[in-house]
């Protein structure tokens, strides 16, 4: 009789927990069914798609120019007077220019230019980086703004102030300096100088785009290179050609100038322009370095130059 009670208390304990896991069972079903909202309803996981996490809208520009073939032929002509003297197939492979080595040409492209002359040499590189945001809740021309200011930050350029026009097209009253003289005579060997590597706008980390790549002094060159001389400003510029914002040249721009010492006790002269347009940033970078030590690069034309340059690639944008 013991026996039978005992056997039947652990059946009855049995019974009742099953029937207790049922129930349970079944509150977690009907809970569940209850969490998904009805047929009309929105979830409620972030991860199904919810409306107000949506991530923001990709970059205006999802491919980039062909950079040497985007320069006029005509103003490359002017920006390197040497290869007038250069017999014509010469001068066409001179101003075809030498692509930049980039591992995708849809995020960033270059082109750069040399030619050579007993009595100057000028070098024109083109940089142009399409900006892309690995943050979520940052846009790609939000990102391309922060990249943009790093680099007018780089250059001492204050964002205060009102910006100069940009200048659309070279100064034609400005009579060429002896550099840009056009009969200059072709180089020893008669072909133009081949591009130095550090001219090429991939050079440098593409993940710093303010280096090397875009060709643009740093800041601190800008602020220690002045014309000995005694010509007032940074690099011996007249006050309005000093390094300053433009307006009027993609969405945002700016200019620096920048006179140095060489090592052979000539000076040199680079402007460099860099504009931005929505998520794509560009940098002109233009040198001139006369042969003889008294002749110093004029910066009106050098500046004139680059900006009619960066307005011909801003407009290819817009096209």
């Amino acid at each position: 009789m013991q026996g039978f009670r005992q056997t039947w208390h652990r059946g009855a304990r049995r019974t009742a927990y099953g029937s207790g896991l049922a129930a349970l069972l079944v509150a977690l079903a009907a809970g569940g069914c209850t969490a998904g909202g009805s047929a009309g309803g929105s979830p409620t996981d972030a991860k199904q798609g919810d409306p107000a996490l949506s991530l923001p809208a990709p970059g205006k520009y999802r491919t980039l120019l062909e950079p040497c073939g985007a320069a006029p032929r005509s103003l490359l002509k002017d920006m390197l007077p040497g290869v007038a003297s250069l017999a014509p197939d010469q001068q066409e492979r001179a101003l075809q220019g030498t692509p930049a080595v980039t591992y995708d040409t849809d995020r960033r492209v270059g082109c750069s230019w040399r030619a050579d002359a007993p009595d100057a040499s000028h070098r024109l590189s083109v940089d142009i980086e399409r900006v892309v945001s690995y943050d979520s809740t940052v846009s790609d021309a939000d990102r391309a703004k922060q990249v943009y200011g790093e680099k007018q930050q780089a250059a001492h350029i204050p964002d205060s102030g009102s910006a100069s026009p940009s200048t659309s097209s070279p100064s034609s009253s400005a009579s060429p300096p002896a550099s840009a003289s056009a009969s200059a005579t072709a180089s020893d060997d008669g072909t133009p100088g081949a591009p130095d590597p550090a001219d090429s706008p991939d050079s440098a980390d593409p993940a710093n785009p303010s280096g090397a790549a875009s060709g643009s002094p740093s800041g601190s060159d800008s602020a220690d290179s002045s014309d000995e001389s005694g010509d007032p400003g940074a690099g011996g510029a007249e006050p309005d050609l000093q390094p300053r914002k433009l307006s009027g040249l993609g969405d945002a721009a700016f200019v620096d100038d920048v006179l140095t010492q060489s090592g052979s006790a000539t000076k040199n002269r680079t402007v460099s322009v860099v504009f931005r347009t929505s998520n794509v940033i560009v940098t002109v970078t233009y040198t001139a370095q006369p042969t003889h030590p008294d002749e110093v690069p004029d910066s009106k034309e050098l500046q004139d130059r680059a900006q009619a340059l960066a307005s011909e690639l801003a407009d290819e944008f817009d096209q």
